[in-house]
């Protein structure tokens, strides 16, 4: 990596394009230094950290162990954080997140393994903290620290204000981080107000430190904390200072940083299209003009005068980027029957087209492309939705007792078995007055969930005009546990996956693309279709099938990613927000909404017409709303 490109970042990073290959980088780094230690006949002392980042790591090293004999005998481990207070066994607890992930796995003896311990009194807590910090001291400090990053960019729990000095502690929890967390605990009011952690200086002390990151979500925070000045507002900025330090980043969470956004602001690069057109639109946005209205000035003055060397002058470029943005804009997502395509961003034939929408959630669909889903119908294409996954665990407990009511009700009505729909609805309140927060519903509260959503996303499809039978309901595998925690993607996901494709044969195929989501379902079921295409990629008929990515409610694709723009009229925008509206139970108040407090219908319309408007600021045409998608060339 030329030095240029990396002067603005003040902790050394590595980027891989997935989490998948970092995730296996960091666990080879801790398999080797655990090796090395025992061939010299040393202890290894590891600092550990929870949630979805480390979670590919720890599954490396129980594969290495149970398939290469790597061996923990002689490994010591302290973890970073637990709640408090907070019983061992909950689900929550980061005792049970650690034995479930890692140490259940692996020979690791058990008076090895070090965690905070949330059931002390808290007058003893004090104690533990510092009993804690001398044990890590006794055993020649932390070899390697693992480490994720939190949205307020703390690093385990020290919240903004943590400053350098601080050592392992009791401490209160940011409203953001209790509102990142509140998935987990089935509502922000059942979230701990505070944790045990270890401190920023804890973590300084470690020989050596590897910060983890991956997902569009994090890409801000990571550039504050790796480009930005030192600042307890920023704890995790403190890694500056730290003489061997490492960032490993995916391809995502990296894309805020100078040198993947901007390279051409810090040195002369080789320019391709895309680099162009990614510049181009930087600048537009840079000195709040137009694309046609750029100068040769505008481009020097910003470290593109390359472009204007190569092309000659800012109005051949501009004119390029133009044409380029121009084509992306159709009224037509299924291709335009009897018209030239030649700038088009789909194919005129065949006409009409089998579609299949992938929908991670029950509403996915509605919010994320509704106005395309709608468009796509109303122009004659034989459209399949593909429900992933159930979407049971977000529906409130209340609904299902009103549905278990309207069960009774109607058998008592129509002379059916009113016994048995009695029986019932107490079996479902009385399950819902016993479950604690967090914990598992029964099979029979699970399965009513799932009916509700199942119901809500025929009530979409059918408002849309979508026949039943072209509405498929998969309930892939790996998200039927009944919790937020889910299984890894499975050969059965993958299976369900390929037989609708196979059963549709489609023309086109719509994935959620994004990254962002908080929980991960949108980032397994993409994996379950992307491999499921790679698989078939050379049926005849798959040759003909082109996959289009969309992005859900968190994040919209950049301006110059985007390869096809789908104008919404505002009518067309009101039909969109009626066939969400259909989704009740996910209304109002959903149960993870993440810390966006807008229910996901303005979300969804807030980026459409935002993504209007940029593209209204370029100089384009002026739209109510654009939907926007980018294809996935297998």
């Amino acid at each position: 990596m030329n030095n240029d490109l990396i002067a603005s970042e003040k902790i050394p990073v590595k980027i891989f394009k997935g989490s998948t290959d970092a995730s296996e980088f960091v666990a080879q780094e801790i398999a080797a230094l655990i090796k090395n230690r025992q061939q010299e006949g040393r202890t290894c002392v590891l600092g550990l950290a929870t949630g979805s980042t480390p979670t590919r790591v720890y599954a490396e090293l129980v594969r290495m162990h149970k398939q290469e004999g790597l061996s923990f005998k002689h490994v010591y481990t302290f973890n970073l954080d637990e709640y408090y207070p907070m019983a061992p066994d909950s689900l929550q607890s980061y005792v049970r997140f650690m034995n479930e992930h890692l140490f259940n796995h692996i020979d690791i003896p058990k008076n090895q393994i070090h965690i905070p311990d949330g059931t002390l009194p808290k007058e003893k807590v004090s104690e533990f903290c510092k009993n804690y910090e001398k044990k890590i001291d006794e055993l020649g400090g932390i070899d390697i620290q693992v480490l994720g990053i939190g949205r307020t960019g703390h690093i385990g729990f020290n919240e903004p204000g943590s400053t350098e000095k601080s050592f392992t502690r009791l401490v209160t929890l940011d409203q953001v981080t209790r509102i990142d967390a509140a998935s987990d605990f089935f509502g922000e009011e059942n979230v701990p107000r505070k944790a045990i952690t270890m401190g920023v200086g804890s973590i300084l002390k470690a020989k050596r430190v590897i910060m983890m990151a991956w997902g569009e979500g994090k890409a801000r925070v990571i550039k504050k904390a790796i480009e930005g000045p030192i600042t307890d507002q920023i704890p995790s900025s403190f890694l500056q200072k730290h003489d061997n330090c490492l960032v490993v980043l995916d391809d995502a969470a990296s894309s805020e940083l100078v040198r993947i956004k901007t390279p051409w602001v810090l040195e002369s690069i080789d320019w391709n299209e895309t680099l162009i057109r990614k510049a181009v639109v930087w600048l537009c946005q840079a000195v709040d003009k137009p694309v046609l209205k750029l100068t040769n000035h505008d481009y020097m003055e910003h470290g593109m005068g390359d472009i204007i060397t190569e092309y000659g002058s800012a109005y051949q470029v501009n004119i390029k980027v133009f044409n380029f943005l121009q084509h992306t804009i159709t009224g037509w997502p299924g291709g335009k029957p009897n018209a030239d395509d030649t700038y088009r961003p789909e194919r005129a034939n065949p006409f009409p087209k089998r579609v299949i929408i992938f929908s991670p959630h029950p509403d996915d669909d509605v919010i994320s492309m509704g106005g395309t889903f709608i468009r796509l119908v109303d122009q004659g294409h034989e459209v399949h939705v593909a429900y992933q996954t159930s979407g049971n665990i977000a529906v409130f407990d209340d609904d299902a007792v009103r549905f278990a009511d309207f069960v009774r009700d109607f058998n008592d009505q129509f002379g059916l078995s009113k016994g048995d729909g009695e029986k019932f609805y107490k079996k479902v309140v009385e399950s819902i007055k016993q479950k604690g927060p967090g914990q598992n519903d029964t099979p029979e509260v699970l399965a009513i969930k799932g009916l509700i959503r199942r119901g809500e996303a025929k009530a979409g499809g059918r408002y849309v005009g979508l026949p039943d039978e072209q509405m498929h309901f998969l309930d892939m595998p790996f998200y039927e546990t009944g919790a937020v925690k889910k299984k890894p993607l499975g050969e059965d996901d993958i299976k369900i996956t390929m037989d609708i494709i196979e059963k549709v044969k489609p023309h086109q195929i719509y994935a959620a693309g994004d990254l962002s989501d908080p929980h991960g379902t949108h980032r397994v079921c993409l994996a379950a279709v992307m491999e499921a295409v790679n698989r078939l990629k050379n049926q005849a008929w798959m040759k003909d099938c082109w996959v289009w990515l969309y992005r859900g409610a968190w994040q919209e694709w950049d301006i110059d990613q985007i390869e096809m723009a789908v104008p919404l009229s505002p009518e067309e925008l009101m039909r969109k927000r009626r066939a969400v509206f259909k989704h009740q139970s996910q209304k109002d108040s959903a149960m993870f909404p993440g810390s966006d407090k807008r229910e996901f219908w303005m979300r969804a319309e807030d980026r459409n017409h935002a993504t209007a408007e940029a593209y209204n600021k370029l100089g384009l045409a002026e739209y109510e709303a654009m939907e926007a998608f980018v294809r996935y060339k297998f």
